[in-house]
């Protein structure tokens, strides 16, 4: 299910409200293995959150307008940002944002606790903690704050072994209303190169057709040192039938260390291209982007381009 945060109105159905959290910092980013036990030929596969994370870096982000976004490292341990976004299909305006990395380490990549969040000139404010207890145990909170109110809220525990790894998440719950969605994740390493799986989702509450609705999901992931594949399949169990939509997406990314260039491209089953393009300005600290994204059986077409600083 990945972040399944809901908003703050009456939730729909389906859980599939999304929020956007930030990625750590390069010195936070969460490993998804683990050094397996001597003579074992398993390691840890990571969670269900991150089994598409090596495609879905690969794929480009189209966003519209004019984009501006500086970042400044104050310290080892503490960045800002400052993000300026211009668009007429979508809300514009300034965003601040930070980011703060704590001095506990379980391995030379990890440190912990991370704290990461933005916030708008409006008060709308975004932010995340995650915490590593031990080796094992992890806690991710997130929260979404809008027009002075608690919209939503997101806790989710890591449990790894070493050869699996299991994970609670519980979104939204309100004893008030009696809804909110509950969601159980299991990951187990078959062998080196592959990893199988399940998901459960579970939401309830008033809006809900029957009162609740439950999803079933069944992931796994192969990979070697030339490829990653993985995949999700789920099954909707409730009292009615309903439509459902499935879209397939292809993605590709091409480096050029030597222009310091870096695209990514992507088409999907909805006949949606885009694609986008950036550019170091070398030697100067920017960084210019540039966005895509055509749909040729509505004839829409979108553009963007931004620039970074840091």
């Amino acid at each position: 299910m990945g972040n399944v945060l809901a908003a703050s109105k009456p939730p729909p159905p389906l859980f599939d409200s999304k929020v956007d959290i930030p990625e750590p910092v390069p010195s936070a980013s969460l490993s998804t293995k683990e050094t397996a036990a001597s003579g074992e030929d398993t390691v840890n596969p990571g969670t269900i959150e991150d089994l598409h994370k090596k495609c879905k870096d690969v794929m480009p982000v189209p966003f519209e307008g004019a984009k501006m976004m500086l970042n400044k490292g104050l310290s080892n341990h503490f960045q800002v940002s400052h993000t300026l976004n211009l668009c007429s299909t979508s809300p514009s305006g300034y965003r601040f944002g930070a980011t703060y990395v704590g001095t506990k380490q379980f391995t030379p990549n990890e440190a912990y606790p991370v704290l990461l969040g933005d916030i708008d000139p409006s008060g709308n404010l975004n932010a995340n903690l995650i915490h590593q207890f031990s080796p094992q145990l992890r806690l991710k909170f997130a929260s979404q704050i809008q027009q002075s109110k608690v919209t939503a809220a997101q806790l989710t525990t890591d449990y790894r072994g070493k050869d699996f790894t299991a994970s609670l998440t519980v979104v939204n719950p309100n004893i008030i209303t009696n809804s909110g969605v509950v969601v159980a994740h299991y990951l187990q390493s078959v062998s080196e190169k592959c990893a199988l799986g399940g998901e459960i989702a579970y939401q309830y509450g008033p809006n809900v057709p029957g009162g609740k609705v439950a999803v079933v999901s069944a992931a796994g992931r192969y990979g070697d040192e030339k490829s990653t594949w993985s995949g999700t399949v789920g099954v909707e169990f409730e009292t009615s039938f309903r439509l459902q939509e499935s879209v397939a997406s292809v993605g590709y990314q091409v480096d050029l260390p030597k222009a310091d260039l870096v695209f990514r491209g992507m088409v999907d089953s909805n006949w949606n291209v885009s694609g986008v393009l950036e550019k170091r300005l070398q030697p100067l600290p920017f960084s210019f982007a540039l966005s895509g994204r055509l749909n040729h059986v509505k004839t829409q077409f979108r553009l963007g381009c931004g620039l970074i600083i840091g």
